[in-house]
């Protein structure tokens, strides 16, 4: 049995945050994605597992923005990262035990999360960012003073779902 093969996900304008290197992760985000999608499912545990290590820090990074500039650690925004990332490190095992179609599944189902996830939590990031002169390249505040006494507990838009 021949299954269709899966659908790549394209990258579009309506993904742009408005922080160009936040976008630059997520341009290398979504490649990783079809990438994954584009090999067959019993080579795919390598690939995977350069996007699981790429995830990790594609997460840490923008949770280092959020710290720096504000956020409180429990964000939800953070909290829907923290929830990815346990869903993916999770899928190996299933992957070596018997399940040769997880990660063709999984990456499909992030390919399905990651527009809605980008326009809202990471573009209001991408905006908070600006708002306080936070340079996402140097890591920096041009006036630290714009977030003293700041703490967000949200997700860096306008809802947490």
């Amino acid at each position: 049995m021949t299954t269709a093969a899966p659908t790549l996900m394209s990258w579009t304008d309506s993904l742009n945050t408005g922080d160009a290197r936040m976008d630059e992760t997520h341009r290398e985000f979504t490649d990783m994605i079809n990438q994954i999608l584009a090999t067959p499912e019993d080579e795919q545990l390598p690939v995977y597992k350069k996007f699981l290590d790429h995830t990790v820090e594609h997460f840490a990074q923008e949770e280092r923005w959020m710290l720096a500039t504000g956020f409180s650690a429990d964000n939800c925004h953070a909290e829907h990262h923290a929830t990815i990332l346990e869903t993916m490190r999770v899928v190996e095992a299933h992957y070596l035990d018997t399940d040769k179609q997880i990660i063709t599944r999984l990456a499909e189902a992030l390919a399905e999360w990651f527009p809605g996830h980008a326009n809202s939590m990471d573009a209001g990031l991408a905006a908070h960012l600006k708002s306080v002169g936070f340079d996402s390249v140097t890591e920096t505040l041009a006036d630290p003073s714009a977030i003293k006494n700041v703490t967000m507990s949200g997700c860096g838009s306008v809802s947490c779902s």
